[in-house]
């Protein structure tokens, strides 16, 4: 604490000017006057004892926490903030000089106010519509990008994570030419199958050697373009923090399944391909009337419940269809519900 004299010093000036203002509020008048020092003096003295006993902590401790705070801040969170705070502090400096004409202590105390909520709400609204508003600077500005980026769109990187490889599917999507970017695995990503696949646990090690095994396929696969990187981001330690990271600089995607990642890329304004959410999308659609042939191979949760799948994995739980267990029969659709986890549809024999 090598600040902690200046900090004192610091803190018993301005709280001992602050308790001075709030003296001469009070008293209605700045002179030393034997009514006005009954208030000016004690809250003069309050405020000074109160900036030099508490201004270090009061200081290091959101200095620290802030800090901490700026570091996981997305870059575009930053910018947009400031801008929006400045816009706010504007607006409320515009209004503070006909505001302090206002009697006291309100011709005080409301500019400060006004300060306080006109820089909040304009850092939270350009910070929540920030696409929104970079967005229209680009399209007000230059009109001319927007087909650049269209014949740019094949090289854009799109970043594989671990469960995605060892997933699979993205090979058999790859090869059908849905994805026009670049595929790219970062060399730690590659480090991490590379030790799953050296696991003593034997679910582990199938699991790695298949992820290296669909890697292989896509670097045969015709129709897929995949790279492999050795950039490293120094400001990131594990693997999923590293990746958001490389997408952010570069403006990639990331795919993956992972739902954690799904939802801590989205926050930090990364888009993701999930492939998880694409085979729910091209599910087939059942409506509510239909007949389908269902073959009931499991009991359900409830009683005379019965539980049977489609060939896209989607599940049909059955009423009253525990007597056709290990039967193939025809069911008509009820209803249909859609969860995170996918489709699932109810009905009953016909």
């Amino acid at each position: 604490m090598r600040f902690g004299p200046l900090l004192r010093v610091l803190g018993t000036a301005l709280y001992g000017l602050i308790g001075w203002e709030l003296g001469v509020a009070l008293a209605r008048t700045p002179e030393l006057t034997t009514e006005s020092w009954k208030y000016i003096v004690p809250f003069t003295l309050l405020g000074a004892a109160f900036g030099f006993l508490l201004a270090p902590w009061l200081v290091f401790a959101p200095a620290k926490a802030a800090r901490n705070a700026l570091r996981q801040v997305p870059i575009s969170d930053l910018v947009a903030g400031t801008i929006g705070v400045s816009a706010g502090l504007l607006i409320a400096a515009l209004l503070s000089f006909p505001v302090s004409r206002l009697p006291a202590p309100f011709g005080n105390i409301v500019p400060l106010i006004l300060v306080f909520m006109f820089g909040y709400l304009g850092a939270a609204v350009l910070v929540l519509r920030q696409r929104d508003f970079f967005s229209f600077l680009r399209s007000s500005g230059k009109a001319e990008e927007f087909p650049t980026k269209a014949i740019d769109a094949e090289a854009m990187p799109l970043f594989l994570d671990t469960s995605v490889i060892i997933d699979g599917r993205v090979a058999d999507i790859a090869k059908t030419g849905f994805l026009l970017g670049t595929l790219t695995v970062p060399r730690f990503v590659l480090n991490e199958l590379q030790y799953i696949a050296d696991s003593a646990d034997t679910l582990r090690r199938n699991r790695g050697r298949r992820g290296l095994e669909v890697l292989d396929k896509l670097q045969n696969t015709p129709e897929a373009k995949i790279v492999f990187i050795d950039q490293d981001p120094t400001d990131a330690q594990q693997v999923d923090d590293k990746l958001v990271s490389l997408a952010r600089q570069t403006g990639g995607l990331i795919i993956t399944n992972d739902y954690n990642l799904n939802r801590v890329a989205k926050l930090q304004g990364v888009r993701i391909l999930n492939i998880n959410e694409l085979a729910n999308a091209v599910k087939s659609v059942y409506l509510p009337g239909e007949e389908i042939p269902l073959k009931i191979i499991q009991e359900g949760k409830e009683i005379g419940q019965g539980v049977g799948y489609l060939e896209d994995g989607t599940m049909v739980v059955v009423e009253n269809g525990r007597r056709y267990l290990n039967q193939e029969i025809l069911v008509q659709v009820t209803k249909v519900l859609q969860t995170n986890a996918g489709r699932l549809i109810f009905a009953t024999p016909e």
